[in-house]
């Protein structure tokens, strides 16, 4: 197992004011955009103890999002209940481990693993709901499909049974321009019309937005922001 170095120098105190600080951000930057849905707050929880999770729970958090899959497995019987999405890069071999423990996938981003995910998904009776990662900066670092190359994956995607196409995902470079979160809302939104009459797609989920630019994600349109470091503090990962 991985250890889990954690923040522990965090206090509860300072995760609660961290939390109802984040609330209020989120709120206000909505407010400003004219939305009168609020993204949810999905809670990063990488490297992050059960303890911690737990007094986030506590506060009102529901939705969590786990990185690694040796790191969930040991971790997940000891959470409260919350509704678990995966977010960080999957192997095919290991989607086995978690197809029938997590709601959501976040980070598909080749036809392979598509197809991995819609299989096991049918041997345990499942439609899975999956979202496309984009590669919005085209960071040559960085996984995910293209802008240019979103809808035909997602046509591919979308002739799998046991898979829910639910929308896109992605990281957009740090520190890079609002056009860049733009570009990203103007991708959704034309293919969430392409596919509006498509079966067994339902394009309603823009998982975007990170600690350090959830605000901006807000304005452009999420309808998840992925929050650790701005909820538990900074965390050094270590194997």
């Amino acid at each position: 197992m991985e250890n889990l170095s954690d923040n522990a120098h965090t206090s509860f105190e300072e995760i609660r004011e961290n939390y109802l600080r984040i609330c209020e951000n989120i709120s206000n930057a909505a407010a400003k955009a004219n939305r009168t849905e609020k993204p949810r707050f999905m809670a990063v929880t990488k490297t992050v103890t059960p303890e911690r999770i737990n007094f986030a729970i506590g506060l009102g958090i529901d939705l969590l999002g786990e990185n690694r899959v040796q790191e969930f497995m040991d971790k997940r019987e000891s959470y409260s209940p919350a509704e678990v999405h995966f977010i960080g890069s999957l192997q095919s071999n290991k989607v086995k481990y978690i197809i029938d423990k997590v709601s959501m996938i976040h980070s598909v981003d080749n036809i392979r693993l598509a197809e991995e995910i819609n299989r096991r998904a049918e041997q345990h009776g499942l439609v899975m709901d999956i979202l496309t990662e984009i590669n919005i900066g085209e960071e040559e670092t960085k996984s995910g499909i293209s802008a240019q190359n979103a809808k035909q994956f997602c046509e591919e995607i979308s002739q799998l049974k046991n898979v829910r196409l639910r929308g896109l995902m992605t990281i957009p470079p740090p520190g890079c321009p609002e056009s860049t979160f733009a570009s990203m809302q103007e991708l959704f939104e034309s293919l969430k019309s392409d596919f509006e009459k498509t079966e067994n797609v339902k394009f309603d989920r823009l998982s975007m937005g990170m600690s350090g630019d959830y605000e901006t994600a807000v304005k452009y349109g999420a309808t998840i922001v992925r929050i650790g470091s701005a909820l538990f503090g900074y965390r050094k990962y270590q194997k």
